[in-house]
């Protein structure tokens, strides 16, 4: 029988068999922490004994550059100087995608990485078939990734996003086409080391797939997952599960974890005023964002943890967090939850400006729109009724600073419901209805009616 035929997820009966398959395997043991000027911490991958940086670059958010033409390309030198200080600084993981910054990234990737040693750096990469799921077109993408990259071998590839979709996608896209077949076998032969996913979804879905796992159908070598300390506890539970929950499932089974969105996309490195007081009354000389990242190297069944570095900055201060690395304690963590609740009581749009969304057919600067009206509000910028003290300032500013941040055709009030962005979007944020909700609150603020 084949592959194809006997992988049959249906939610009821999905972990039948899982019990019997849960280990006991060891956690990624935490290595390189020796005394030393920014002495990076690594995991050793229980599996292979691969010896992983704590912190792995993300190379969703490579720095951009205007062409001239109205184009937007990576700005290649700045990426080759970013690469080279973080292999010189001990980062080793490098993580990219066919799908990020409009396909630019793989090759941006190849290029700089292609300049050090191969054994100096390990790569991971995605099938991400999201359009055409067809054999020719995905293994094209496969075969066309390891041109992009300068590589003959991936260290870690993911089948990207499942979860989004449902069973009935995870099956089009991987299943129905034979690339779970073809994917194994390339393994066989070594062209891919580790072979994993990357997950967005409800508990029942992650559950589908791990299923597969217990029964014996696929093996998981790791999984990359959503984590920070707001999602640990307070993803909305109906769209995405909270980390916690993954996090368990996975250490149970002694899968290697991948952490991606450790700061929500940028959130928690720009939290509100007033968390970010609490956090530099009790850290005055760590950055908002290393609370963020201590907080998921603290967990050991953790491997690699991805930052998503737009320029050099970020990528210093990510070396400073995990040299010396030091996990937070229980009243830390506890204090986190706190933030987290906080968090939470703020009017936020949950998106972590991946840019799936894009682009729109109708011109619309989504994640532009959603990254002003968020840092408006996190900053205190944000007019909420008239009787608010400064509020006319308020209004102002969010008005001039909108048509600023966002071309006018671009702007929210253009949106026409259409719903393609829907099913690109990782969080599964109700976009049409967001849009509407920040079009509403602008046109209150116009016409004095907040």
């Amino acid at each position: 029988m084949e592959r194809r035929d006997f992988i049959k997820i249906s939610g009821a009966g999905a972990l039948a068999m899982g019990a019997a398959a849960v280990g006991c395997a060891p956690k990624p043991k935490t290595v390189g922490t020796e005394e030393g000027p920014e002495q990076m911490v690594y995991r050793e991958n229980p599996v292979n004994g691969d010896k992983v940086s704590l912190i792995g670059f993300g190379c969703m958010r490579w720095p951009m550059i205007d062409q001239g033409d109205g184009k937007r390309v990576i700005d290649q030198e700045a990426v080759n100087e970013m690469v080279d200080y973080a292999i010189e600084h001990g980062i080793n993981y490098f993580d990219t995608s066919p799908a990020y910054l409009m396909g630019q990234s793989e090759l941006a990737a190849g290029i700089a990485l292609s300049r050090h040693p191969r054994d100096k750096y390990f790569i991971a990469t995605k099938l991400s078939n999201f359009g055409d799921q067809s054999p020719e077109a995905s293994i094209k993408m496969y075969h066309d990734s390891f041109e992009q990259l300068r590589t003959d071998y991936f260290d870690y590839y993911l089948l990207h996003s499942i979860g989004r979709g449902g069973v009935a996608a995870f099956e089009q896209r991987y299943v129905q086409n034979g690339m779970i077949d073809f994917l194994l076998k390339e393994k066989e032969a070594g062209r891919i080391r580790n072979l994993g996913f990357s997950f967005h979804g409800k508990a029942e879905e992650f559950d589908a797939l791990i299923g597969l796992h217990d029964r014996g159908e696929i093996h998981w070598d790791f999984c990359q997952i959503e984590m920070n300390y707001v999602d640990w506890t307070h993803a909305d539970g109906v769209r995405n599960a909270n980390a916690v929950y993954l996090y368990e499932e996975l250490d149970k089974r002694g899968i290697p974890i991948v952490i991606m969105e450790p700061l929500l996309g940028g959130r928690l490195a720009n939290v509100p005023d007033a968390i970010a007081k609490q956090m530099k009354e009790r850290e005055p000389d760590k950055s908002i964002a290393s609370w963020a990242f201590r907080f998921c190297g603290t967990y050991p069944r953790v491997l690699c943890t991805l930052s998503g570095m737009t320029s050099m900055d970020p990528l210093i201060d990510n070396i400073k967090t995990f040299g010396h690395f030091k996990p937070l304690n229980e009243e830390e963590l506890e204090f986190l939850e706190r933030m987290a609740t906080q968090m939470k009581e703020y009017p936020l749009v949950n998106c972590t400006d991946c840019k799936y969304c894009m682009p729109c057919p109708w011109g619309i600067d989504i994640p532009g729109i959603f990254k002003h009206y968020n840092t408006s509000v996190t900053e205190g910028r944000y007019a909420q009724t008239q009787e608010q003290k400064d509020y006319r300032k308020l209004k102002n500013a969010y008005l001039v600073s909108y048509d600023r941040a966002i071309p006018t055709l671009r702007q929210a009030d253009h949106c026409i419901s259409c719903g393609e962005c829907l099913s690109h979007c990782p969080q599964s944020i109700p976009i049409p209805g967001e849009l509407q909700r920040i079009n509403r609150y602008v046109e209150k603020l116009k016409q004095d009616t907040l």
